[in-house]
């Protein structure tokens, strides 16, 4: 179990402490089930963080239409893009917004489907390894403060649970195909307020 570096960097203000992970379920998460989920391969450690950015319709946010997504609930009426993804079946363990509330979807001991085809440090299928974090954003636009403190605290709390050896983007392990999360997200900033150095944490996540 990892234990935060204190003094490493000043953490930023956050209201709504997270608790502990009981049966793969967050305290202080809202949970929010999703159905595309499954288990995990035997014996396969969780060791893997991988952060995402998603907004419906694109661009926008503050909708229902990412937790329609996961639920399998997206109208394809509702907007000319939810036509084109109306068919998906994909979630992620966690979803960030704007205002830094935290939705849960998929407990943490099951797989969820989030990373696609997929290459980690020579490791396919990152679904079988990995957490999926979505964080309301896009690839044009700052990410909020409160984003960044909520996805630390969160991180400090799986790193104690799990092995987490990096937290990497899906741009990193599904480079060509994916852009999330972008060239908006602050990776240094992250690390820092994450307080755990030794962690590796940005694009490729190699080791220091």
């Amino acid at each position: 179990m990892r234990k935060p570096t204190a003094d490493f960097a000043p953490r930023e203000p956050l209201a709504g402490a997270l608790g502990r992970l009981g049966r793969g379920w967050l305290e202080g998460a809202q949970p929010c089930p999703s159905p595309n989920c499954d288990a995990r391969p035997a014996d396969t450690a969780v060791k893997l963080v991988v952060v995402h950015a998603i907004s419906l319709p694109p661009d926008e946010f503050g909708g229902p239409g990412v937790e329609q997504l996961f639920t399998n609930a997206l109208d394809p009426a509702a907007h000319p893009y939810y036509a084109t993804i109306g068919h998906l079946r994909v979630s992620a363990h966690f979803y960030i917004r704007r205002d830094g509330s935290l939705k849960q979807f998929v407990p943490t001991d099951l797989r969820a489907w989030h990373t696609g085809v997929s290459n980690w440090r020579g490791h396919e299928r990152c679904n079988d390894f990995s957490i999926g974090i979505e964080l309301e954003g896009c690839d044009t636009q700052p990410f909020e403060s409160v984003q960044y403190a909520r996805l630390a605290a969160l991180l400090r709390v799986l790193c104690a649970h799990y092995p987490i050896e990096a937290v990497t983007g899906h741009s990193d392990i599904a480079p060509g195909r994916k852009t999330d999360p972008g060239p908006c997200f602050d990776w240094r900033r992250v690390q820092l307020a994450l307080g755990l150095p030794e962690l590796a944490c940005g694009p490729l996540s190699e080791p220091a």
